[in-house]
């Protein structure tokens, strides 16, 4: 009998083991084949955590390399809730457990928040999920602040990189660079126009993780590369751009006007060497600066020139032949066309002057009758060929065209103050631009603010520029120079705009500003726009101030004087005081 039970215990035991077999190797298939793809899904919600891989954004420097936009890494402090409990620490060979509240003390002495705060933050984030594995402490530390709480080692802390954008030289060309949000998105100047250059992509990666939260170590997974940003170039020299700044906002200050503009534009080239605004926004502190502040009113706040234009309609003048600068004309204080059009010159001079004399009265009266020789298509052509009335091509965010309306809109008043300034309106960076013209012989290059961009795999591209513009003959160009300069030496600001050893063209403007209702306001927007050298020009310089104490251009000329010479210095311009010409003003 015993050897037959023996047998039947063995099958059965068989057969049980068999069973047991099957019964694995289905439930192996259903795991690995059958459900595999569900499961997988799970399991890495569980184990595996989605963290982003930051791309770094480029620079933004100056003509030189001047870094005045760049990226710094920051960190995020986050704390896992759930498992912020007593931890041991060895101090001095000695085991120490250490609680919540007293990692949270030694937490804020370094990020100066009060210990209840963090426990404030762990206690609202297990309130909301018990199981909370994720807080943040706070956000933004620097790499020192970071180092100091790693060093602390609190098992329960971690850190997350966080890119963020500083400007180390604060608000120098803050107005032109623009800024980013908190969510590192540009927002505003050539942050956001050049995003194309100096905006990273961010990548992708996956790790595991164990059931305390904590990173295992080797199992990243880079799912998608990130793509760092290019370096911008500029044309700016941010060493002219800082000292204009400071020069326009001390006058404005000192005159109690409400904002100024101050711009160097490089005549051989059309490269804008500064664009200074004031006031104006320091990137690392938005907030300190009114929204209208942000930009750039040289780009984007159109005014009416005054007498400014003169110097462009003194060009057409000599450019078509109707004029020359020892043309004369009669020129009382006041007069009324036979159209009806009547206005009068800003203050009483001898009424028989030559062109050179209405440059250097500022003629109103004068201009109109000289320039009433011209069509109004003649004219509206010149005035476009200058670059009126049409943004530059620099495409700076928030633009303005200026307003030219066509010729044939122009009313009988229109039809000639538009020859001294007013009836139109255009940024103060199309006049540099219309000067830049006059001072290059007549053409007009196209306004560049950026240099070129260098790509994050070494290539680099130039800005794309547009075409040069004839506008008019070299002869006239110099012609319109020539009074210029003797506005500088016979003009009534002749001792605020001399500077020793240099040939200074200028003109000077004072236009009244809109009441906002078809008229004039009690308002005054002045400005001075010149060349230096005068015997050779190299650069524009043209500066404005809105509101001044002054409703003249006195209270402009110490800018334009300053920043002229600082100019001639910084590059070094071979003085020449020689050959300066003496025009007839009068007859």
């Amino acid at each position: 009998m015993r050897p037959v039970v023996t047998r039947r215990r063995i099958v059965i035991t068989m057969v049980v083991v068999l069973a047991l077999i099957a019964l694995f190797v289905v439930r192996l298939v259903d795991i690995q084949v059958v459900r595999a793809s569900a499961l997988n899904g799970q399991s890495a919600g569980k184990m595996s955590s989605p963290s982003t891989v930051f791309g770094v954004r480029g620079d933004i420097t100056d003509k030189n390399g001047t870094v005045l936009a760049q990226a710094e890494m920051r960190y995020n402090v986050t704390a896992s809730p759930r498992n912020a409990k007593d931890f041991d620490r060895t101090v001095d060979g000695k085991k120490v457990t250490i609680t919540p509240a007293q990692a949270a003390a030694e937490v804020g002495r370094i990020t100066g928040q009060f210990p209840n705060q963090i426990i404030d933050i762990l206690n609202a984030a297990l309130r909301d999920n018990p199981e909370s594995d994720f807080a943040y402490i706070i956000k933004g530390v620097d790499l020192e602040t970071y180092r100091a709480l790693d060093g602390l080692e609190i098992p329960w802390l971690y850190f997350e990189s966080a890119p963020s954008r500083v400007y180390p030289n604060g608000a120098v060309a803050g107005n032109l660079i623009g800024y980013v949000g908190s969510d590192g998105k540009p927002q505003a100047g050539l942050e956001q126009t050049a995003n194309v250059c100096v905006g990273s992509t961010d990548g992708e990666q996956t790790y595991e993780r164990g059931a305390d939260g904590i990173m295992i170590p080797g199992s990243n997974v880079v799912s998608k590369q990130a793509v760092n940003g290019g370096k911008l170039k500029l044309t700016i020299d941010a060493d002219l751009q800082w000292f204009s700044q400071q020069v326009l906002a001390k006058q404005v200050k000192d005159q109690h006007g409400s904002w100024g503009i101050a711009v160097i534009l490089e005549v051989k080239t059309g490269k804008l060497i500064t664009v200074a605004d004031y006031p104006s926004v320091d990137p690392n502190n938005i907030d300190g600066t009114l929204e209208r502040f942000r930009g750039s009113l040289a780009f984007s706040a159109p005014y009416e020139p005054g007498s400014t234009m003169k110097s462009l309609t003194s060009g057409m003048l000599l450019d078509s032949g109707k004029a020359n600068a020892a043309s004369r004309v009669v020129a009382p204080y006041e007069i009324t066309f036979p159209n009806g059009a009547n206005f009068h010159d800003s203050g009483h001079h001898n009424a028989h002057l030559t062109l050179a004399g209405v440059m250097v009265e500022s003629s109103n009266v004068g201009l109109s009758k000289l320039a009433d020789r011209m069509s109004p298509a003649v004219r509206y052509d010149y005035m476009t060929k200058y670059g009126l009335g049409t943004a530059t091509n620099v495409g700076f965010l928030g633009e303005s065209d200026g307003i030219l309306r066509p010729f044939q809109k122009w009313d009988n008043q229109t039809h000639y103050t538009t020859m001294f300034g007013q009836g139109f309106t255009a940024t103060a960076v199309q006049m540099a631009s219309a000067y830049q013209a006059i001072a290059n012989g007549g053409v007009r290059l196209p306004v560049t603010l950026i240099e070129g961009c260098t790509k994050a795999n070494g290539d680099y591209v130039l800005a794309s520029k547009g075409d040069p513009v004839k506008v008019i003959s070299p002869e006239a160009a110099r012609g319109v120079v020539d009074m210029m300069e003797n506005v500088a030496t016979q003009g009534w600001l002749r001792k605020k705009l001399a500077i020793p050893g240099y040939r200074v063209a200028a003109k000077t403007g004072t236009a009244q500003q809109s009441n906002g209702q078809g008229g004039y306001s009690h308002k005054y927007i002045v400005t001075i726009g010149g060349m230096v050298p005068a015997n050779d020009p190299q650069y524009v310089v043209l500066t404005t101030i809105a509101d001044a104490d002054l409703n003249s251009t006195a209270a402009v000329a110490p800018v334009f004087h300053d920043i002229a010479v600082q100019v001639l210095k910084n590059y070094r311009i071979e003085p020449k005081t020689s050959g300066a010409p003496f025009l007839r003003l009068y007859y």
